[in-house]
């Protein structure tokens, strides 16, 4: 009974954040991945890699990285897995939007760059989710609506329209009473031929 009735004192003993923060933090993990006693004992190299402390990569063995979290080396992840930097995936993958992700050859669409030459022609280097990637430059009478600042400015950015192309206001109004709430304004951007 006493065992039954000691989570729901809990529950009512915190708030909800308080609740979350905990339930986070019994879920990290605060030991190496387990693989069981005598397997371990069975590759002691092994063990001995998964408990070695470390403050950089250099310091871990070939086939694991450092996890400067908990400063223990860990195995290296695979494609989908979770990570923090290009250093905690196997080789030809990299660590992009927090996961393991195939590496894709610079200049080409999704490839990471630092400006506009380091991508591809009709392509510039913008934001997603963040990361400044190789994204194509926007075509005839596709949306091209800049929010002016905040968070979804700096968070995923477009680029600008193609050669020979304005983003430019259509003068149509919603066709539904919805599209009203969702639109910034009454009136759309596309990108639209260069009127001379």
């Amino acid at each position: 009974m006493l065992g039954k009735l000691c989570p729901v004192l809990l529950f009512l003993c915190f708030s909800g954040t308080d609740a979350r923060i905990w339930a986070w933090m019994l879920n990290m993990p605060h030991s190496p991945p387990k693989e069981g006693a005598k397997t371990l004992k069975e590759r002691a190299p092994l063990a001995k890699a998964l408990t070695a402390v470390c403050d950089s990569d250099r310091a871990c063995e070939r086939g694991f990285s450092c996890d400067r979290h908990f400063g223990l080396c860990v195995p290296l992840r695979g494609e989908g897995q979770y990570c923090r930097r290009d250093a905690q995936c196997v080789r030809g993958l990299t660590c992009m939007f927090g996961k393991c992700h195939r590496s894709i050859p610079n200049g080409q669409e999704g490839s990471r760059c630092k400006a506009d030459k380091d991508c591809g022609a009709s392509m510039c280097c913008a934001r997603h989710h963040g990361e400044m990637v190789c994204k194509k430059r926007l075509v005839r009478d596709e949306s091209c609506y800049v929010p002016d600042g905040g968070l979804a400015f700096s968070i995923n950015q477009i680029c600008p329209c193609e050669e020979g192309l304005l983003c430019r206001e259509n003068s149509t109004q919603p066709s539904r009473e919805r599209d009203i709430i969702y639109q910034p304004e009454w009136t759309s951007w596309t990108c639209q031929v260069r009127i001379l």
